[in-house]
């Protein structure tokens, strides 16, 4: 016999559950959380924020060492390890805070446990069976070792290259998505050696080739030991190092950062007792577009869903799951137009198919690129390296695609996602008056470009 009943129970406070959670609740639904870990979920306390926080760490001490050119000369600078561990925990601990803060404005039950879904699809935890007319799973996913690998104190996932006790002389970071060039990024900069490691043909396996080329040309000129094409193998932990091959190469290192891979969370759950059905294609919880599981009374969202395994998706998601279990009309995410974002440095940013996917998917297309340097505000702010991209359809000038490279291109890729989304196309674009001295006006002779008449190209 259930002990509470609720209108909706969230499985899982990370940015998907607590922002379904917060909007279900603004909708008038009497709303429970379940979290084993702490509010916030992996994202806020062990990937994402700690990862941007040491990041920005990174940015800082690099600017400070490299300040000599806008005048800024430094002497007897070094990094505080334990000061950035301290300011990392406080980072998340102070959002954390935040997100039970809002759970107590909302009148949100917050319940400490591991959840999992019962015959009739209520939420056991513990002991205790609460009663749901509505369940969002909502529990994320866990990082895989790489085969022949096993998590150790040397060996580890990217929450144990973020969390190190130490800073490390030398790395290796198996992996070269998103994750893995950030800890290469953070790392190099911090003065550690690294070497990146990645299996496919390219680091950044997702992103547009030209975007990629210039990622590489300064990933090199920082130090970064760049090997394409090459598992890592025969990976021998010690009790100080870690010995492993990659390719034709053999490497010792303090530790060996496994970014390779996640997998959906879903162990603890039991799916199969509440009948929720799998994608055949990704071998994820298949879902309508309205969120909806097999199971009418359960929904989920994030990374147990088909599509990218990102922060903003599961918080997009979450919010539809929410307004469609409390009657609003159904607004579906359109996975297309889910931005990618990676914040190494220089950082990367895309929208969209990339040139070789839409060849691929035998699309016509014009390509158009313009690189930063090409507007003042590239050279005032030493933001000369990077470039942004446009894939368009020359009939119609519809935005198929867009990538951007620069220091900032994380917080400039929305500009685009809103042009795409509202159906513009280039030549809109090309009409936009952009704020003066900005890295944005790259991206309105880029449109530019893609006619020949960029002014300052």
């Amino acid at each position: 016999m259930a002990e509470d009943r609720f209108d909706l129970v969230v499985i899982g406070g990370g940015p998907g559950g607590y922002v379904a959670a917060i909007r279900a609740a603004q909708l008038g639904l009497k709303t429970a959380v379940v979290e084993k870990d702490k509010a916030g979920g992996r994202c806020l306390n062990y990937a994402c924020i700690p990862a941007k926080t040491m990041l920005h760490t990174a940015e800082v001490l690099d600017e400070a060492r490299n300040g000599a050119e806008i005048g800024v000369k430094t002497s007897g600078l070094e990094l505080d390890w334990d000061a950035l561990a301290g300011r990392r925990t406080d980072v998340s601990e102070g959002l954390e805070s935040g997100i039970k803060m809002l759970f107590d404005k909302n009148s949100i039950t917050y319940i400490e446990g591991e959840g999992s879904l019962t015959a009739d699809a209520d939420v056991k935890v513990g002991d205790t069976v609460y009663g749901a007319d509505k369940v969002i799973l909502a529990t994320g996913s866990v990082a895989q070792p790489i085969p022949g690998t096993e998590f150790s104190e040397r060996v580890v996932d990217t929450w144990g290259a973020w969390s190190l006790p130490e800073q490390p002389k030398k790395i290796a970071v198996a992996g070269a998505g998103a994750s893995g060039a950030e800890i290469a990024s953070a790392y190099i900069r911090y003065g550690t050696e690294v070497i990146l490691i990645e299996m496919l043909d390219q680091i950044l396996p997702a992103d547009d080739k030209d975007v990629v080329r210039v990622v590489e040309r300064v990933f090199k000129k920082q130090g970064i030991e760049i090997s394409t094409g090459t598992p890592v193998e025969n990976v021998e932990p010690g009790p100080d190092s870690v010995k492993l091959t990659y390719g034709d190469n053999t490497a010792e290192v303090d530790y060996l950062v496994i970014a390779g891979g996640r997998r959906p969370d879903v162990d603890a759950l039991g799916l199969a007792d509440a009948g929720i059905a799998l994608d055949d294609d990704t071998g994820k919880i298949a879902v309508g577009e309205d969120q909806a599981t097999s199971n009418p009374k359960v929904y989920a969202i994030g990374d147990l869903t088909p599509g990218p395994a990102l922060a903003h998706k599961a918080m997009e998601e979450g919010i539809v799951a929410a307004e469609a279990i409390g009657g609003q009309p159904v607004h579906p995410l359109d996975r297309d137009l889910i931005p990618a974002g990676t914040f190494c440095h220089p950082q990367v940013a895309s929208v969209g198919l990339t040139e070789a996917e839409a060849k691929e998917a035998g699309l016509d297309i014009k390509t158009a690129k313009f690189k930063l340097g090409g507007v003042g505000a590239g050279s005032v702010y030493r933001d000369r390296d990077g470039m942004v991209k446009l894939v368009v359809d020359p009939e119609f000038g519809e935005i198929i695609g867009a990538h951007i490279v620069g220091n900032r291109a994380c917080d400039m890729i929305p500009e685009l996602v809103a042009v795409m989304a509202l159906e513009g196309g280039y030549q809109e674009l090309a009409r936009m008056t952009h704020p003066h001295p900005t890295i944005s006006e790259a991206i309105l002779d880029a449109a530019r470009a893609v006619d020949g008449w960029a002014t300052h190209a």
